[in-house]
């Protein structure tokens, strides 16, 4: 036997499949590697408050700038920089008045091993170490920052031969946390969640002695008639994702 449904009930069905339908738009998002876990922890929250999925792909700014204008599918980047998408809005790539500054983040000297690194980073003067981690600094920002350190401290020398690059800075943590070196310079992000070091020991790098991290997002051209790309943006302004992100030791 067939079931039919009542003309009004179906036509009530097919309005809210469709409503549900221009509500579910997925955004992709280009995320700069130190804003892992906290777009992690974002993601399900904005999912539910918005209905929009966000999918996401993490590496370094550098590399996503050279994939975004080489025709990336990318609609809305997370940069951990300010430079490079004032850059992409200077050659035309991005929506014009989108971008703004989501996080300011905050550098650390980390070490895997308890006790290890003091809390004013005098290990590193001590030079004693054999290998000390940090990200490309043509391609990430928070390597940069780290090379700006090691330039005030007068040190970049003396520790040439003891650096050992990742490519973006998930890599340099992972140097770190695997052993390949004793220490590295690392978002804070990646070691601290509510208010403390998550493991190991760090000295939190003093914000005078590197230029700062302003990390700016922007929505990139591919974005611009997707509601899920205005929805993100939006929606990482908010103080909800505001609590998130300062919980992860950046500044906002």
């Amino acid at each position: 036997m067939r079931l039919r449904l009542p003309h009004l009930a179906a036509t009530a069905l097919a309005t809210l499949i469709s409503c549900n339908t221009a509500w579910a738009d997925e955004v992709q998002v280009a995320v700069a590697a130190n804003f892992t876990a906290p777009i992690q922890a974002l993601a399900k929250d904005f999912e539910k408050d918005t209905g929009h999925k966000l999918v996401a792909a993490f590496g370094s700014t550098g590399q996503f700038y050279a994939q975004i204008k080489n025709g990336a599918p990318f609609e809305v980047f997370l940069a951990a920089d300010d430079s490079t998408p004032a850059k992409l809005d200077s050659e035309g790539d991005s929506v014009k008045g989108s971008r703004f500054t989501y996080a300011i983040g905050t550098l650390a000297l980390w070490s895997a091993k308890p006790g290890y690194v003091d809390a004013q980073g005098a290990v590193l003067k001590k030079n004693e170490f054999q290998h000390l981690s940090i990200a490309n600094p043509k391609a990430a920002p928070y390597g940069l920052a780290a090379t700006q350190v090691l330039d005030k401290l007068k040190l970049t020398e003396a520790t040439k031969a003891k650096i050992v690059e990742g490519q973006n800075i998930t890599q340099a943590f992972q140097f770190v946390s695997t052993g390949n070196a004793e220490l590295g310079f690392v978002a804070l992000s990646q070691i601290y969640k509510d208010g403390k070091i998550d493991n190991g020991s760090a000295w939190i790098v003093p914000a005078d002695l590197h230029d700062p991290i302003k990390q700016d997002a922007v929505i990139l051209n591919k974005g611009k008639d997707n509601p899920a790309a205005q929805a993100l943006v939006e929606y990482l302004k908010g103080p909800k994702a505001a609590a998130v992100i300062k919980s992860y030791g950046y500044e906002i």
